[in-house]
């Protein structure tokens, strides 16, 4: 019963590299709270994503994914559930998350619920021990790793500006649009869409709110940002078809997604 066991696993294991190694990735598509799928980045490599979202809490001493306090569960750390298995299919792939030939870099979105400061500098320590993976900014330098490391949520902008030498970049918000914060410390622009925009993909999006948008995406990209918005509809149906192809037209680099399978089917066919 063990060798058969021990057979099924093996052949799961490989079954879930195939999968990840034949899919094309996907540069747009961001698993948005990916940690609630069945199984954590994952799911997300097998549809070709190159985006994933971890919340993250500070529970004695340990990074714990969730994203709420009350849903906190031991074992499901940042480590055994997003950066060992990267550092495994880098390893495997040589280099790179996705197989040899596709040169495509993802981003770990890591959302800080508990205390920045404390929660980063614990982040900052543990980030150290996968450094030969991610993109690191050294003295202003950024050198570009097989993933991009980037922190949301309780954002400790000060720490993390007075580090010589970080792992992981900082995300910015619609306030910082008109700022010159130099890339290498903000490699990406986040906002919620309906702080911003009352269309939600009936009709057609209207003139002004377009031309908002795309002096958004000019603007960051002028500066060497990526552009992520979340809180767009996510329902599968028109209106979410509507905003995705507007996203999409507009150039915006992240498109959020809760439905792994309906975004893949949508970039392909684009």
């Amino acid at each position: 019963m063990l060798k058969i066991m021990t057979i099924c696993a093996a052949a799961l294991a490989a079954n879930v590299a195939l999968a990840a190694e034949d899919v094309t990735p996907l540069a747009k598509a961001h698993a948005h709270n990916d940690y609630e799928h069945e199984r954590p980045l994952l799911d997300a490599l097998s549809y070709g994503f190159t985006g994933f979202e971890a919340d993250i809490w500070l529970v004695d001493g340990e990074l714990l994914v969730a994203h709420d306090e009350d849903e906190i569960e031991a074992g499901r750390t940042l480590q055994k559930l997003y950066l060992d298995p990267l550092q495994a299919r880098i390893e495997e792939n040589g280099g790179q998350v996705y197989a040899a030939g596709t040169d495509r870099p993802v981003m770990l979105l890591i959302d800080i619920k508990s205390d920045g400061a404390e929660t980063y500098e614990a982040l900052s320590a543990v980030l150290e021990d996968y450094d030969d993976m991610l993109t690191t900014y050294r003295d202003g330098e950024m050198e570009p790793g097989a993933v991009t490391a980037v922190i949301s949520g309780n954002r400790p902008r000060e720490m993390m500006e007075a580090q010589d030498v970080r792992h992981a970049g900082y995300d910015g918000r619609m306030d910082d649009l008109e700022s010159d914060i130099p890339a290498s410390f903000m490699p990406l622009l986040s906002d919620n869409w309906t702080k911003h925009f009352d269309w939600m993909g009936e009709g057609e999006m209207p003139g002004d709110q377009r031309a908002r948008l795309d002096d958004i995406v000019t603007t960051a990209h002028d500066k060497g940002w990526q552009v992520r918005f979340w809180a767009t509809p996510d329902e599968a149906g028109p209106a979410r078809e509507a905003i995705w192809t507007v996203l999409d037209d507009a150039g915006v680099d992240r498109i959020n997604t809760d439905d792994l399978g309906g975004l893949q089917d949508f970039l392909q066919s684009k």
